[in-house]
């Protein structure tokens, strides 16, 4: 997979996960006391974080050879990339 499809599909994995942000904070606010969340905005954060790299490594594990070192370094640094843009679709 070259560096721009990898880019595209974490791309893609970000928007979902960002897609997303409106109904977490709104499940954590109707639960709350299931959840027990001091910040739910920080709490989303890393759900949104944890999404996207998760979702990456596994579609890099998907492909026919396990993802090297230098292959997880990329993707976190691709979904890095995006940090400024997910907290500021979060907390504003």
């Amino acid at each position: 997979m070259s560096e721009d499809e990898l880019e595209t599909l974490i791309t893609q994995t970000i928007n979902g996960a960002v897609a997303t942000i409106p109904s977490y904070l709104e499940e954590i606010k109707e639960n709350k006391e299931i959840f027990k969340v001091e910040n739910p905005k920080e709490f989303v954060y890393g759900i949104v974080i944890g999404m996207a790299l998760g979702m990456s490594g596994a579609i890099l594990s998907a492909q026919k050879e396990m993802p090297t070192k230098d292959d997880q370094i990329k993707v976190r640094d691709i979904v890095y990339k995006y940090i400024p843009e997910i907290r500021e679709r979060i907390f504003n």
